[in-house]
């Protein structure tokens, strides 16, 4: 098993920056995947973005060119590094692992304002 603590969200004025970390109890290199996704106030959950333990990434089309994922396995934690942010980005940000399980962090508020 493995707990993940997401950090680093906040109020950001629109075309401000974010970074959010995503940190493993344990040992990330057995999470295959890992990814952010999103929830905002009465919409569904979406991914925005994921990689693989190999570097792969992937990206939702609304935040391609302004969102960057990463990991780094030796510190056992995942980053989303958001630019450009408009208030379209204000959602509740949470991480998830995927080995045999998914494992999900608890979440933290990104907003932001116009």
């Amino acid at each position: 098993q493995v707990q993940l603590v997401e950090s680093g969200g906040g109020l950001v004025q629109a075309g401000g920056s974010l970074r959010l970390s995503c940190a493993a109890s344990r040992s990330i290199f057995r999470l295959n995947v890992m990814g952010w996704y999103r929830q905002a106030p009465g919409k569904q959950r979406e991914l925005v973005a994921s990689i693989t333990v190999g570097g792969v990434t992937k990206y939702a089309d609304s935040v391609k060119g302004r969102f960057t994922i990463s990991r780094d396995n030796a510190k056992n934690t995942m980053y989303l590094q958001m630019n450009s942010l408009t208030p379209e980005d204000t959602a509740v940000y949470c991480c998830k692992g995927s080995e045999m399980y998914d494992y999900w962090g608890r979440g933290t508020q990104v907003t932001v304002s116009s």
